[in-house]
């Protein structure tokens, strides 16, 4: 890759930023592509957030993506916000189009197509979501614009009831329940799909699961967010009880991707992307 006084910047900003995948799989796409781009990390303080983002007008950065704990405060520093993006409170990508700054969320489309890449069409299934934070947000909603029916389930029951009042008042089906063994089990024979948002059985606390595994039942299908290890304990919980399971790497890549075409109006690799994560995990 060679870095002209013409290449154009993208990044990634978070705190911390430093495990991030994204420079790994960006730069693969653009060396497969060879075209004129670096992407780079920024860890950035939550509170020097509003500086970086003038800096990207400043230095003229043609694109960035937005990762903990900065998806949601970084709203009001932009110029204007997707729909979706809005809907949901949260942004994951930022277009910088002559210095005026778009944010948009390509978490909800990202996770559906990696879904409908291993397991076909989903549209109309019942879900049920761990989680109400910014990811479970942004999939239920994806999932209730096709006509999925949700159940959210959270530690905090209250943050559960808002998100699925959220999802109901864009005109879906959705409810809260505790995140709590009675309300899984009754809720879990009815769904078609499990979906973990929940940090439960991240690198290092790989042992822990958020869902009892005697629970799941053969032919569900469990997507756990995680990818780091690349098998939790859900994960194998769930293929040892004939369960079909996927890791969340795939929903990376996708939602990466479709940053990557907003801002280079360029499909990338996906199998490129995908393999250069994949060897970064080891």
């Amino acid at each position: 890759m060679n870095v002209l006084g013409s290449t154009r910047v993208l990044c990634v900003i978070g705190h911390p930023v430093s495990h991030s995948l994204s420079p790994v799989m960006h730069n693969a796409a653009i060396e497969a592509l060879n075209v004129d781009y670096v992407y780079v990390a920024f860890h950035v303080l939550p509170e020097r957030l509003g500086e970086a983002v003038e800096g990207f007008r400043a230095l003229e950065i043609a694109g960035v993506n937005v990762t903990l704990p900065h998806k949601e405060r970084v709203i009001e520093y932009l110029d204007e916000i997707d729909e979706t993006a809005r809907a949901i409170g949260s942004v994951n990508t930022i277009v910088n189009s002559e210095g005026r700054l778009k944010g948009f969320s390509t978490d909800g489309p990202g996770f559906l197509r990696s879904v409908e890449s291993e397991w076909g069409k989903v549209g109309g299934c019942r879900v049920l979501v761990l989680g109400a934070g910014g990811s479970a947000k942004a999939i239920a909603f994806e999932l209730a614009r096709i006509g999925c029916e949700i159940v959210i389930a959270n530690r905090t029951y209250s943050r559960a009831v808002d998100l699925a009042q959220s999802i109901g008042a864009w005109g879906q089906g959705a409810c809260a329940i505790p995140l709590e063994r009675e309300a899984l089990a009754e809720a879990v024979q009815s769904v078609d799909l499990l979906i973990n948002t929940t940090s439960v059985g991240m690198h290092p606390d790989v042992e822990a699961t958020p869902f009892p595994p005697d629970l799941i039942r053969p032919g569900l299908l469990v997507y756990d967010l995680i990818y780091n290890p690349p098998r939790t304990k859900l994960v194998e919980e769930a293929e040892a009880r004939g369960a079909r399971a996927l890791n969340g790497l795939k929903m990376l890549v996708y939602q990466g991707a479709l940053s990557f075409e907003m801002w280079t109006g360029i499909k990338p690799p996906i199998d490129v992307m995908e393999n250069a994560a994949v060897c970064a995990l080891g």
